[in-house]
């Protein structure tokens, strides 16, 4: 009898659905939502600042503490369909105490947008982001990115972008993080998720971050937590095997037992192992 016919979620679906993983992850969105809000309220910002056209096209702005010094922009995740930066504004407590201004980036969601939008979008939030990082109170030449799990594919393809074509430097990043991501999409056709993300073998291909690896000259970390499901681990460990054979400047981190919810928890936390890693990569 196959898993359809019992009612039960196929194995590709238990590998790939972190929601079906983690029983509860409910309490975790929840706990994100209410520290950020908190974040909000404590911390001055600039909420919603227009980069394009689109409903969500926008970006939140936590100030460092001095002029000129790193920018690190957090993209979040969602499988491309959900969530939003607001959920995340806690991370600005850690980047901003350590010195660094810290934006938040949204973009709009499949169903409404396809994967290549969304890239796209991202691709042109990053772009806004440089030009007008002094005006943001950074250094264009100190930006660092990091995203999770969706967000890590997003600043995965940001890596490997071609950005003379936003008349931008080679390699505008100084550094990132790619924390639980997933990098080959092609799995997403298989699972329900996909009938809001809409994913073809085409459009898969073409934002597969495995086959379109970072251009040189950016050093980055790959982190997944140890609690994550076997395929989702396997993703990490891959795109950064596929980085390293291509002489790039990948770190690997198996963080704990963490899974692919609480793993975020440690961006709070200035002192663990990976968060001190990030502030490293600004010169912080």
């Amino acid at each position: 009898m196959s898993d359809a016919d019992s009612g039960q979620p196929s194995e590709i679906e238990q590998q790939y659905n972190p929601r079906l993983a983690v029983p509860g992850f409910e309490a975790f969105f929840q706990a994100d939502a209410e520290r950020s809000a908190a974040t909000r309220e404590r911390r001055a910002h600039r909420a919603d600042v227009r980069y394009g056209d689109g409903p969500l096209q926008t970006l939140d702005v936590f100030p460092g503490p001095k002029t000129d010094g790193p920018i690190h922009v957090f993209i979040h995740g969602g499988y491309w369909r959900a969530l939003d930066k607001a959920s995340y504004s806690f991370v600005a407590d850690t980047f901003c105490d350590a010195g660094a201004t810290t934006v938040l980036l949204n973009y709009d969601l499949c169903p409404a947008v396809t994967g290549d939008t969304v890239v796209a979008e991202t691709l042109d939030g990053l772009a806004w982001v440089y030009r007008n990082a002094q005006d943001l109170g950074g250094n264009p030449d100190r930006i660092c990115i990091s995203g999770h799990s969706a967000g890590a594919h997003l600043a995965a393809m940001a890596l490997a972008h071609d950005w003379s074509r936003h008349d931008l430097p080679a390699t505008p990043f100084k550094a990132a993080a790619l924390i639980s991501g997933i990098y080959d999409p092609m799995p997403v056709l298989e699972i329900a998720a996909n009938a809001d993300i809409r994913l073809d073998a085409d459009m898969a291909q073409r934002n597969n971050a495995i086959t379109h690896l970072p251009r040189p000259g950016t050093p980055f970390i790959v982190a997944v937590g140890g609690g994550e499901t076997r395929d989702w681990i396997r993703q990490s460990s891959d795109y950064h095997e596929a980085c390293r054979a291509a002489g790039l400047q990948s770190t690997y981190m198996r963080v704990g037992t963490d899974h692919h919810f609480s793993i975020t928890d440690r961006l709070a936390d200035p002192d663990h192992p990976m968060t001190r890693a990030i502030i490293g990569q600004m010169g912080l």
